[in-house]
C-alpha cells in the first residue's frame, strides 16, 4: 500500500539539514588519514589506521545521514512528531560529533581520556535520540512495515552503541574482555539490525517516490525485518553460547536475507518508469552491486581457502559496505532528499504568491552527476588500493576527499538557494 506523506509535519529543515552537512566533512577526514598513513592502512583490520577510518564513515558519516533522515522522515512518512525537534537536533549533533572526533583520535592514539570522552559523547547523543524517537514513535501499530523497521532499527542502535560503549571501555582501561565476541556482536547488530533494516524502512518509501517504481511486495516487506531481527538474536544467542556451528549457519542466513533485499530492489529499479536514469537511480544500483559483492565475498570466505588466508578481505568488505553501498545510497537520497525540503520549506514559506525554485535549480544536475563520477572513481580506486596498496592507496585517498569536497559543496548550493529566496521573500534567516 503506498504511504501516506505528510509534508506540513516536516520538521524545521535546520533540524535535519545540520547532519547532512557535517557527515562529508568525516568523509573528508577519512580521506586525509588515508593519505597520512598511506599503504599500511590497509594491512590488517586491527590496526588504529583501520579502526579510525572505519569510525569514520560508520560514526562520522553514517550515523549523522541516518539520524537526520529519521528525524526528517519520521514525522513525514508516519506522523511521528519529535517533541522539540530543533533541541533534539541541537542537543544530539552536538554530542555526536565531537563523539566521533574523539573516537578516532582514541583509536590513533590509545588516549583513555579519549576513550572516556567519546563513550561519553555518543551515549549522550544516541540515548538522548533514541528516546525522543521512542516517545515519537508511541503508539504507532508495529504492523505497518516501515513503523516496524523504524523501531527495531532504533533496537539495533541502542544494542550496537551498548557493545561498541563495552569495547571502547575495554580497550581504554586495557581489561580482559573478550573483544573479538564482541567486535563481532557490534558488527552484527551495527550493521545488519540497525544499518539494514533502517534502509529497507527508508527504502519501503524513497525507492518508489523518488525512482518510480513499483511498490516492495507485500510479503517481503511485512517480514524482513523482522527475519532480520530474528536471525541476529539467534545468531547472537548461539555465538554467546559457543555453539560455532549454529552461529555459522545462522550467518549465512543472515546474508542470505541481506541478498534477498538487493535483488528485490535491483528488480524494482530496473521496473522504474523514468525516462531517463539519473545520478540517484545509479547511486541505488553501485549500493545495491557493492553490497552483493560483499554478501559474496563473505559467503565465499567459508568456502575458498585461499580467501580467507587473504588478509585484504576484511578490508575488501568493509569498502563494499562501507563505501560501495552505505555511503553510495546515502549520497544518493541527499540529492533527492535536500532539494526536496529546500523546495518543500520555500513553497510552504512563499504560501503561494512567491514561486518557488524547482528541485533543478535548487541542485542542478550536472553538479550532482559530476560528484557521482569522482565517487565511483573513489569507490573503484578504495577496491583496487586493498589489492595493490602501494599503487593505489594515494589516488585513492584524494580521489575520496574531491567526492566528499564536492558533496559538501553540492549540499552547501542547495542551502544557499534557501537562505537567498528567503532573503528575496524579505524572511531573516536565523
Amino acid at each position: 500500500m503506498p504511504t501516506l506523506l505528510s509534508f506540513d509535519q516536516a520538521p524545521p529543515l535546520s533540524a535535519p539539514l545540520r547532519y547532512f552537512l557535517t557527515a562529508p566533512l568525516f568523509a573528508v577526514l577519512a580521506g586525509v588519514l588515508l593519505l597520512y598513513s598511506g599503504p599500511d592502512a590497509f594491512a590488517s583490520r586491527w590496526t588504529p589506521t583501520a579502526l579510525a577510518l572505519t569510525h569514520l564513515i560508520t560514526v562520522g558519516f553514517m550515523l549523522q545521514v541516518m539520524l537526520g533522515a529519521m528525524q526528517q522522515l519520521f514525522p513525514v512518512v508516519v506522523g511521528a512528531n519529535f517533541p522539540r525537534p530543533l533541541r533534539v537536533a541541537t542537543l544530539v549533533h552536538a554530542s555526536i560529533t565531537p563523539g566521533a572526533l574523539f573516537l578516532a583520535a582514541a583509536f590513533l592514539t590509545h588516549e583513555p581520556l579519549l576513550f572516556a570522552a567519546a563513550v561519553a559523547c555518543l551515549v549522550a547523543g544516541v540515548t538522548f535520540f533514541v528516546v525522543a524517537a521512542a516517545s515519537a514513535l508511541r503508539g504507532l501499530a508495529w504492523t505497518l512495515p516501515i513503523v516496524l523497521g523504524f523501531k527495531l532499527s532504533l533496537i539495533g542502535l541502542g544494542v550496537t552503541v551498548l557493545t561498541g560503549m563495552l569495547l571502547a571501555v575495554s580497550l581504554g582501561l586495557e581489561l580482559d574482555w573478550p573483544l573479538l565476541e564482541l567486535t563481532d556482536l557490534h558488527l552484527g547488530w551495527g550493521l545488519m539490525v540497525w544499518a539494514c533494516i533502517l534502509l529497507a524502512a527508508v527504502a519501503f518509501v524513497t525507492v518508489p517516490m523518488f525512482q518510480l517504481t513499483p511498490e516492495y511486495p507485500a510479503w517481503f516487506s511485512r517480514r524482513f525485518a523482522l527475519s532480520v531481527l530474528a536471525s541476529v538474536v539467534l545468531w547472537t544467542l548461539a555465538d554467546l553460547a559457543g555453539l560455532k556451528s549454529a552461529a555459522t549457519l545462522l550467518t549465512v542466513v543472515i546474508v542470505v536475507l541481506a541478498v534477498v533485499f538487493t535483488l528485490v530492489t535491483l528488480r524494482l529499479l530496473g521496473q522504474s518508469k523514468r525516462a531517463k536514469t539519473d545520478a540517484s537511480h545509479m547511486f541505488w544500483i553501485v549500493s545495491m552491486v557493492s553490497a552483493l559483492a560483499a554478501c559474496g565475498l563473505w559467503l565465499a570466505d567459508g568456502v575458498v581457502d585461499r580467501l580467507g588466508q587473504w588478509q585484504g578481505r576484511p578490508a575488501l568488505f568493509g569498502v563494499l559496505l562501507l563505501i560501495g553501498c552505505f555511503t553510495s545510497v546515502m549520497i544518493g537520497m541527499l540529492y533527492k532528499i535536500v532539494p526536496f525540503l529546500v523546495w518543500l520549506h520555500l513553497q510552504n514559506t512563499g504560501r503561494g504568491h512567491v514561486k518557488a525554485p524547482n528541485m533543478k535549480q535548487v541542485l542542478p544536475q550536472v553538479r550532482i552527476d559530476r560528484q557521482m563520477l569522482v565517487h565511483q572513481l573513489a569507490l573503484a580506486l578504495l577496491l583496487l588500493a586493498v589489492v595493490w596498496p602501494r599503487w593505489f592507496v594515494y589516488p585513492a585517498g584524494l580521489a575520496l576527499i574531491c567526492a566528499s569536497v564536492w558533496l559538501w559543496l553540492n549540499l552547501l548550493c542547495a542551502t544557499a538557494v534557501y537562505r537567498n529566496q528567503r532573503l528575496k521573500m524579505g524572511i531573516v534567516i536565523q
